[in-house]
Protein backbone atom coordinates (compact mmCIF):
# COMPACT_ATOMS: atom_id res chain seq x y z
CA UNK A 1 0.00 0.00 0.00
CA UNK A 2 1.67 3.88 -1.12
CA UNK A 3 2.52 5.78 2.04
CA UNK A 4 -0.49 8.16 3.05
CA UNK A 5 0.62 11.80 2.72
CA UNK A 6 -0.23 15.30 4.50
CA UNK A 7 -4.25 15.21 3.59
CA UNK A 8 -6.66 18.25 3.37
CA UNK A 9 -9.63 17.08 5.71
CA UNK A 10 -12.33 20.60 4.95
CA UNK A 11 -10.79 23.75 6.04
CA UNK A 12 -7.65 21.54 7.61
CA UNK A 13 -4.52 20.56 6.03
CA UNK A 14 -3.04 18.02 8.21
CA UNK A 15 1.14 17.66 8.30
CA UNK A 16 1.28 16.18 11.75
CA UNK A 17 0.44 13.29 13.44
CA UNK A 18 0.86 13.76 17.34
CA UNK A 19 0.42 10.58 19.33
CA UNK A 20 -0.48 9.73 23.25
CA UNK A 21 1.84 6.72 24.30
CA UNK A 22 0.14 4.67 27.26
CA UNK A 23 -2.69 2.17 25.93
CA UNK A 24 -2.83 3.87 22.27
CA UNK A 25 0.93 2.83 20.97
CA UNK A 26 2.57 0.97 23.83
CA UNK A 27 0.01 -1.69 26.12
CA UNK A 28 0.77 0.10 29.14
CA UNK A 29 -2.72 -1.25 30.89
CA UNK A 30 -1.33 -5.20 29.29
CA UNK A 31 1.45 -5.07 30.72
CA UNK A 32 0.61 -3.04 34.39
CA UNK A 33 -1.58 -6.23 35.05
CA UNK A 34 0.99 -8.78 33.81
CA UNK A 35 3.78 -6.50 35.78
CA UNK A 36 1.78 -6.65 38.91
CA UNK A 37 0.65 -10.28 38.97
CA UNK A 38 4.58 -11.07 38.59
CA UNK A 39 4.85 -8.57 41.33
CA UNK A 40 2.28 -10.27 44.21
CA UNK A 41 3.35 -13.53 43.35
CA UNK A 42 7.07 -12.38 44.86
CA UNK A 43 5.37 -10.22 47.75
CA UNK A 44 2.49 -11.47 48.65
CA UNK A 45 -1.08 -10.25 48.46
CA UNK A 46 -1.39 -6.97 50.71
CA UNK A 47 -4.24 -7.61 53.50
CA UNK A 48 -7.58 -6.56 52.26
CA UNK A 49 -7.71 -8.42 48.82
CA UNK A 50 -8.85 -11.96 48.97
CA UNK A 51 -7.72 -12.92 45.10
CA UNK A 52 -5.07 -11.40 42.89
CA UNK A 53 -7.86 -10.22 40.91
CA UNK A 54 -9.42 -8.09 43.23
CA UNK A 55 -5.95 -6.46 43.88
CA UNK A 56 -5.58 -5.76 40.27
CA UNK A 57 -8.50 -3.91 40.49
CA UNK A 58 -7.79 -1.64 43.17
CA UNK A 59 -4.58 -0.94 41.85
CA UNK A 60 -5.93 0.09 38.62
CA UNK A 61 -8.16 2.59 40.39
CA UNK A 62 -5.51 4.21 43.00
CA UNK A 63 -3.40 4.34 40.00
CA UNK A 64 -6.45 6.19 38.34
CA UNK A 65 -7.15 8.43 41.29
CA UNK A 66 -3.33 9.63 42.40
CA UNK A 67 -2.39 10.10 38.53
CA UNK A 68 -5.80 12.53 38.39
CA UNK A 69 -4.30 13.94 41.38
CA UNK A 70 -0.81 15.01 40.20
CA UNK A 71 -1.92 15.73 36.49
CA UNK A 72 -4.62 18.48 39.14
CA UNK A 73 -1.17 19.83 40.59
CA UNK A 74 -1.79 18.30 43.67
CA UNK A 75 1.27 16.14 44.13
CA UNK A 76 4.70 15.65 41.88
CA UNK A 77 5.11 12.56 39.91
CA UNK A 78 7.17 10.40 43.12
CA UNK A 79 4.89 11.39 44.93
CA UNK A 80 2.20 9.84 43.46
CA UNK A 81 3.66 6.81 42.99
CA UNK A 82 4.43 6.59 46.52
CA UNK A 83 0.63 7.71 47.37
CA UNK A 84 -0.21 4.66 45.17
CA UNK A 85 1.83 2.43 46.97
CA UNK A 86 0.84 3.75 50.36
CA UNK A 87 -3.19 3.41 49.47
CA UNK A 88 -2.67 -0.15 47.99
CA UNK A 89 -0.42 -1.91 50.83
CA UNK A 90 -2.78 0.12 53.32
CA UNK A 91 -0.15 0.80 55.94
CA UNK A 92 2.31 3.96 56.36
CA UNK A 93 5.30 3.59 54.48
CA UNK A 94 8.42 5.50 54.75
CA UNK A 95 9.48 7.32 51.28
CA UNK A 96 12.07 5.00 50.63
CA UNK A 97 9.84 1.67 51.66
CA UNK A 98 7.19 3.27 48.80
CA UNK A 99 10.17 3.81 46.34
CA UNK A 100 11.64 0.25 46.55
CA UNK A 101 8.13 -1.64 46.79
CA UNK A 102 7.31 0.22 42.99
CA UNK A 103 10.83 -0.06 42.21
CA UNK A 104 10.40 -3.95 42.27
CA UNK A 105 7.12 -3.78 40.87
CA UNK A 106 8.48 -1.38 37.71
CA UNK A 107 10.94 -4.56 37.36
CA UNK A 108 8.02 -7.00 36.51
CA UNK A 109 5.85 -4.12 34.56
CA UNK A 110 8.81 -2.96 32.54
CA UNK A 111 9.54 -7.04 30.96
CA UNK A 112 6.24 -6.91 29.83
CA UNK A 113 6.27 -3.48 27.62
CA UNK A 114 5.17 -3.87 24.41
CA UNK A 115 3.87 -2.13 21.25
CA UNK A 116 0.15 -3.06 20.07
CA UNK A 117 0.75 -4.77 16.95
CA UNK A 118 -1.12 -2.18 14.74
CA UNK A 119 1.86 0.40 15.42
CA UNK A 120 4.46 -0.48 13.24
CA UNK A 121 2.98 -0.94 9.98
CA UNK A 122 0.89 2.22 10.64
CA UNK A 123 3.91 4.43 11.54
CA UNK A 124 5.60 2.61 8.21
CA UNK A 125 2.83 3.67 6.10
CA UNK A 126 2.84 7.62 7.45
CA UNK A 127 6.42 7.98 7.65
CA UNK A 128 6.55 9.65 4.15
CA UNK A 129 3.32 12.20 4.05
CA UNK A 130 3.51 13.42 7.92
CA UNK A 131 5.52 14.29 10.72
CA UNK A 132 5.41 12.65 14.15
CA UNK A 133 5.72 13.80 17.81
CA UNK A 134 4.33 13.01 21.30
CA UNK A 135 2.51 14.52 23.57
CA UNK A 136 1.96 12.77 27.52
CA UNK A 137 1.25 13.48 30.57
CA UNK A 138 3.85 11.88 32.26
CA UNK A 139 7.77 12.64 32.32
CA UNK A 140 9.96 12.60 29.52
CA UNK A 141 12.67 10.43 31.78
CA UNK A 142 10.17 7.78 31.73
CA UNK A 143 9.09 8.14 27.97
CA UNK A 144 11.61 8.88 26.07
CA UNK A 145 13.57 5.40 27.94
CA UNK A 146 9.86 3.80 27.42
CA UNK A 147 9.97 4.88 23.47
CA UNK A 148 14.11 3.54 23.28
CA UNK A 149 13.08 0.15 24.83
CA UNK A 150 10.29 -0.28 22.60
CA UNK A 151 12.33 0.42 19.56
CA UNK A 152 10.51 3.54 18.15
CA UNK A 153 11.73 6.93 19.46
CA UNK A 154 13.11 7.59 16.41
CA UNK A 155 10.32 8.07 14.67
CA UNK A 156 9.57 10.96 16.72
CA UNK A 157 10.85 13.79 16.17
CA UNK A 158 9.97 15.16 19.48
CA UNK A 159 9.22 14.17 22.58
CA UNK A 160 6.64 16.43 24.61
CA UNK A 161 5.63 15.45 28.39
CA UNK A 162 3.77 17.44 30.86
CA UNK A 163 5.75 16.69 33.94
CA UNK A 164 8.60 19.14 32.31
CA UNK A 165 5.54 21.54 30.86
CA UNK A 166 4.16 22.36 33.92
CA UNK A 167 0.55 21.45 32.11
CA UNK A 168 -1.30 18.61 31.43
CA UNK A 169 -3.66 17.43 29.19
CA UNK A 170 -6.99 17.88 28.31
CA UNK A 171 -5.52 22.09 28.99
CA UNK A 172 -4.89 23.76 25.83
CA UNK A 173 -1.75 24.80 26.59
CA UNK A 174 -0.35 21.32 26.89
CA UNK A 175 -1.15 21.09 22.80
CA UNK A 176 -0.28 24.19 22.15
CA UNK A 177 3.41 23.51 23.49
CA UNK A 178 3.82 20.78 21.24
CA UNK A 179 2.35 22.02 18.34
CA UNK A 180 5.20 24.78 18.76
CA UNK A 181 8.02 22.30 19.10
CA UNK A 182 6.77 20.90 15.58
CA UNK A 183 6.26 25.00 14.36
CA UNK A 184 2.63 23.96 12.84
CA UNK A 185 -0.64 25.88 14.04
CA UNK A 186 -2.81 23.64 15.73
CA UNK A 187 -5.50 23.09 12.57
CA UNK A 188 -2.67 21.35 10.69
CA UNK A 189 -2.07 18.40 13.55
CA UNK A 190 -4.19 15.71 14.25
CA UNK A 191 -3.95 14.18 17.72
CA UNK A 192 -4.30 10.58 18.46
CA UNK A 193 -5.26 8.53 21.82
CA UNK A 194 -7.38 6.43 23.73
CA UNK A 195 -9.11 8.66 26.17
CA UNK A 196 -12.20 10.83 24.80
CA UNK A 197 -11.90 13.58 26.79
CA UNK A 198 -7.89 13.69 27.99
CA UNK A 199 -7.16 13.46 24.37
CA UNK A 200 -9.70 13.68 21.91
CA UNK A 201 -11.72 16.31 23.07
CA UNK A 202 -9.01 18.13 24.53
CA UNK A 203 -7.25 18.43 21.02
CA UNK A 204 -10.19 19.64 19.68
CA UNK A 205 -10.93 22.08 22.15
CA UNK A 206 -7.32 23.21 21.60
CA UNK A 207 -7.95 23.38 18.01
CA UNK A 208 -6.38 20.38 16.57
CA UNK A 209 -8.38 17.32 15.01
CA UNK A 210 -8.97 15.05 17.55
CA UNK A 211 -8.98 11.16 16.92
CA UNK A 212 -10.01 8.78 19.84
CA UNK A 213 -8.65 5.44 19.37
CA UNK A 214 -11.09 3.44 21.11
CA UNK A 215 -9.80 0.01 21.49
CA UNK A 216 -11.69 -1.13 24.13
CA UNK A 217 -15.30 -0.51 21.39
CA UNK A 218 -17.06 1.71 24.39
CA UNK A 219 -18.50 3.60 21.46
CA UNK A 220 -20.49 6.26 21.99
CA UNK A 221 -19.44 10.14 22.12
CA UNK A 222 -20.46 10.68 18.36
CA UNK A 223 -18.95 14.26 18.54
CA UNK A 224 -15.89 12.42 18.78
CA UNK A 225 -13.86 11.06 15.41
CA UNK A 226 -13.71 7.42 16.64
CA UNK A 227 -11.46 4.62 15.02
CA UNK A 228 -11.13 1.19 16.88
CA UNK A 229 -8.23 0.51 15.54
CA UNK A 230 -4.78 1.96 14.27
CA UNK A 231 -5.38 0.66 10.69
CA UNK A 232 -8.16 2.64 10.20
CA UNK A 233 -6.14 6.21 10.54
CA UNK A 234 -4.12 6.38 7.37
CA UNK A 235 -7.98 5.91 5.42
CA UNK A 236 -9.47 8.76 7.77
CA UNK A 237 -6.41 10.83 6.96
CA UNK A 238 -6.61 9.87 3.81
CA UNK A 239 -10.40 11.78 3.90
CA UNK A 240 -12.58 8.15 4.13
CA UNK A 241 -14.69 8.61 6.82
CA UNK A 242 -16.41 5.33 7.04
CA UNK A 243 -14.94 5.25 10.68
CA UNK A 244 -17.27 7.41 12.34
CA UNK A 245 -15.40 10.66 11.26
CA UNK A 246 -17.89 14.01 10.41
CA UNK A 247 -17.95 14.50 6.97
CA UNK A 248 -16.08 18.19 7.34
CA UNK A 249 -13.87 19.22 9.97
CA UNK A 250 -13.36 22.83 11.47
Amino acid sequence: MPAVRASTLGCMTIRAVLWDIDDTIFDYTGADSIGMRKHLEHEGLPDGYGTVGQALVAWRTITDTHWARFAAGETDFQGQRRDRVREFVSRPLEDEEADDWFARHVAHYEAAWALFPDVLPVLDLLADGFRHAVLSNSSIHNQDRKLRALGVRDRFEAVVCAVELGVSKPEAAAFHAACEELALEPEEVAYVGDEPDIDAGGAVAAGLMGIWLDRGGRGGRPELVRISGLDQLPGLLAGNTRFGAPDTFG
